[in-house]
């Protein structure tokens, strides 16, 4: 039997201290923080969401993104990012020393005005001049899509539309879409559906997948993306992180559960699936849960020499 075409090499964005913290109750230190982006850069991640630029009123867990910046120890070829939703967040990434920042649209109306009180329209509308800004100052600007996949409000979200926002967000200047399952909805039909109709629009090299693990098909989804030539995923350690619109939500996509399957199938990542165990086990104690890795939890459950 013919194995499918992957694509040899893989490339990780770490969301753990971004995405997977600031849907996590217990508040974490600035100082955990910075250790855990450390241990990250440690583990051979070549790109880690440290934070957001974001209202500290809505999101206290991000409040401290500016002091985590200027604390870590910024590894060579390593690439430290930043969620930014207005230009005044953009003004305090730059004040940072921030290298590249996230903008986040979604692909459902309804939940972008809950997300971010803005209609897709815009949104888009402030996401253009917030990347006029970023490029005048040399910063690089990674877009994420939200609900494409399913919306918790509206349901099934039509792909003419994904499609059309996805373009939109290159055309104002994003290098890159992260086309995300923000509530854990997606399955591989769904996946390869998705991303037929992008590659009209948008060059397969531009775009990533950002999966939840909500329903246990997040690795199935990026195996079936990786058989369309996508070879960008982000992933959270430990599978931190979820969704506050999907009560029970299992999170993200777990680093260690996607190395470990890559490492399988002999794709190359660079990610020491070791270094993450570590950086995830000496956070874990702080959350008051355990970890939804599912990579996490074999081992744990794996009996004495077995």
């Amino acid at each position: 039997m013919t194995r499918p075409p992957l694509p040899p090499h893989v490339r990780i964005v770490e969301v753990g201290p971004r995405d997977g913290l600031q849907n996590e109750a217990a508040p974490v230190d600035t100082a955990t923080k910075v250790a855990l982006v450390d241990a990250l850069s440690d583990a051979g991640l070549p790109v880690i969401e440290v934070g957001a630029f974001v209202s500290a009123r809505w999101v206290p867990q991000m409040a401290d993104t500016a002091d985590v910046f200027r604390r870590i120890r910024q590894r060579a070829g390593v690439q430290y990012t930043a969620l930014v939703p207005n230009t005044t967040g953009l003004r305090r990434a730059i004040d940072a020393g921030v290298t590249e920042i996230g903008i986040f649209a979604a692909a459902s109306e309804t939940f972008s005005r809950r997300n971010i009180n803005q209609g897709i329209d815009e949104s888009l509308a402030t996401y253009a001049e917030i990347t006029r800004g970023a490029r005048q100052a040399g910063i690089r600007v990674r877009a994420y899509l939200s609900t494409a996949f399913g919306c918790p409000f509206e349901g099934g979200v039509p792909i003419a539309r994904v499609v059309d926002v996805a373009g939109q967000l290159l055309d104002i200047g994003a290098y890159e879409v992260a086309v995300s399952d923000t509530i854990g909805v997606a399955h591989p039909g769904q996946v390869w559906d998705v991303l037929a109709a992008l590659e009209d629009r948008v060059p397969i090299a531009r775009l990533a997948l950002h999966f939840h693990d909500t329903r246990g098909t997040a690795l199935a989804n990026v195996l079936a993306a990786m058989q369309t030539g996508v070879s960008t995923f982000d992933a959270s350690a430990g599978g931190l992180g979820g969704c506050p619109y999907a009560p029970g939500a299992a999170g993200n996509l777990a680093t260690e559960d996607l190395v470990s399957m890559l490492d399988g199938l002999n794709i190359e990542t660079g990610v020491d699936v070791r270094g993450v165990l570590s950086a995830s086990a000496a956070i874990e104690p702080l959350l008051g849960h355990p970890l939804p890795s599912r990579y996490v939890r074999a081992l744990r459950q794996r009996s004495p020499g077995s």
